[in-house]
């Protein structure tokens, strides 16, 4: 083998690469052969290009482009390197930080499924000792209890829209639900006009608020409209059991179906209220 004169198979075959990749760099103007036999035409690469390589080869793990790599070397600039690393690491951090909150959310989502399947659907009411959850609320400065299918999707545009301009994932936005506070509920007044969506533990979005662990109330639907029904039936339920209301009514979306054509919403979401009993 002549170090000096490695055919693209020899050149490959040292340093771990496919005769594939070397054409690839080749054509992209990153590493050409040094050397070409003037009489057969034939080219050839010297064993010192294995730098190049290796250079080449790296720059690829710490995840930059072809073109980004062939700017680099186009401009010979050494120092320039260490500038690339750090805006490359930048840009990785932001791109893992992305793919966490992702899977975060499909574990949510995984993690209702299991519910729906386990909660009850024939609209009885159950008790559920429920733990510290976390939610950022958004405003929309109208009642959604005086509003139809139409003004209900309006709110969760505004939420979705405050969510994007605010720079928040919107990973989040597939745990939503909306709120009755607890003065207005003990008043028997249904008002809400906050959306919210659950949030993670650890999540640094600023002015959330902390859903304090309770012992709730619950009734579960698939009717929209059916909602302030169940809110009485859950006052009632106070009421003949003479216990206390401790904290917010929550209204949350355990599962958004799937809409594969143009029609309505169709969800599955829990009516929640937490109280205390009295012995």
């Amino acid at each position: 083998m002549d170090l000096q004169k490695l055919t693209v198979g020899q050149m490959a075959e040292l340093n771990h690469v496919s005769e594939q990749t070397l054409r690839l760099y080749d054509r992209e103007g990153l590493l050409k052969p040094r050397l070409t036999d003037e009489r057969t035409g034939y080219r050839y690469y010297h064993i010192l290009q294995s730098a190049r390589l290796d250079l080449i080869q790296n720059l690829k793990v710490y995840g930059m482009t072809l073109r980004q790599i062939r700017d680099f070397l186009e401009r010979d600039d050494g120092d320039k390197l260490r500038h690339l690393l750090a805006e490359q690491a930048g840009q990785m951090e932001e791109r893992i930080a992305q793919l966490d909150r992702s899977l975060r959310a499909i574990r949510r989502a995984m993690e209702n499924y299991k519910r729906y399947d386990a909660m009850p659907k024939n609209g009885e009411i159950f008790l559920e000792f429920i733990g510290e959850r976390h939610i950022y609320r958004y405003g929309c400065g109208v009642n959604y209890f005086e509003q139809d299918e139409l003004g209900y999707e309006y709110m969760l545009r505004q939420l979705k829209r405050h969510l994007a301009v605010s720079n928040m994932p919107l990973s989040y936005f597939t745990n939503i639900g909306t709120i009755i506070r607890k003065d207005s509920l003990r008043q028997g007044e249904l008002y809400s006009n906050e959306v919210f969506v659950f949030v993670d533990e650890d999540s640094s979005l600023p002015d959330l608020e902390t859903v304090p662990a309770a012992s709730y109330i619950c009734i579960c639907s698939h009717e929209l409209n059916q909602e302030a029904e169940n809110v009485r039936r859950l006052m009632d339920y106070v009421r003949e059991h003479r216990c206390e209301i401790v904290g917010d009514y929550l209204c949350e979306v355990v599962i958004d179906f799937p809409v594969l054509e143009f029609e309505r919403r169709q969800m599955f979401y829990k009516t929640q209220i937490p109280v205390r009993f009295f012995g």
